[in-house]
């Protein structure tokens, strides 16, 4: 069952086991930031707290972030996910290509798009410029970051963080999809750091599985990252 919490009179959070999405209200226009795991009515619970217009928008493709998809016409996504929306999830529907830089306008509520391929093609984050928010999906974050299968490109997750780095005078507070809410902006160069140690074969993981499949999985104090068996740096250890 889906526990909402109250961030403040025009934003909320909805938690699931393990993930959670968003609900931000503007003057003239509603979002959801992606649509749960197990929930599949997030339309009907947004209506609980708001009878503005009401559109989607995913932050990525991964299962636990689309369930409510199919309640949209149309949700907005970066195009660069449909290799994972289309392709790997076999889902439809009609995809609204945001694109980095994008501005929705809620009503006196702008949300900027910014592009954080890595966890997926086509990863985005949400900010919320005027309450210095920023809502991060998957790849900030202190839980565990997936890393392991199709999709997944450590490098270009390691460029999106350094970049984001750069951004951080904007926003003071992060609410990710998993782990902890919110985090600290300084979570980010923490990140990237890890996962560049990951890259140059200095970290050192243990063996696991997720989904039935073996993987290799970091703890790099932060955060987990669970990555590949079969990974080049792994690869090159050997």
């Amino acid at each position: 069952m889906v526990k909402p919490i109250k961030i403040d009179e025009q934003t909320w959070r909805f938690e699931e086991e393990g993930v959670r999405f968003f609900l931000l209200t503007g003057k003239t226009r509603a979002l959801l930031v992606d649509s749960g795991m197990q929930t599949n009515n997030a339309r009907e619970v947004a209506r609980e707290y708001t009878d503005l217009p009401l559109s989607l928008l995913n932050t990525h493709a991964d299962p636990d972030h689309i369930c409510s998809n199919k309640e949209f016409d149309a949700f907005y996504m970066h195009p660069a996910e449909c290799v994972n929306y289309y392709g790997k999830q076999k889902r439809s529907g009609c995809i609204l290509p945001v694109w980095d830089g994008d501005v929705l306008d809620l009503g006196d509520r702008t949300l900027r798009i910014i592009a954080l391929p890595g966890h997926t093609p086509g990863s985005i984050a949400v900010l919320d410029e005027r309450n210095r928010r920023l809502f991060s999906g998957d790849p900030v974050q202190d839980g565990r970051i997936f890393m392991f299968g199709a999709c997944r490109e450590m490098h270009a997750y390691v460029h999106s963080l350094y970049r984001l780095e750069k951004m951080t005078g904007l926003f003071d507070d992060i609410y990710p999809s998993h782990g902890s809410c919110p985090v600290s902006p300084a979570l980010i160069p923490q990140l990237a750091a890890a996962a560049e140690q990951i890259l140059a074969g200095q970290a050192q993981g243990a063996p696991a599985e997720v989904f039935g499949q073996p993987i290799s999985a970091y703890d790099m104090g932060m955060a987990v990252f669970l990555c590949d068996r079969d990974a080049s740096w792994e690869i090159r250890k050997e």
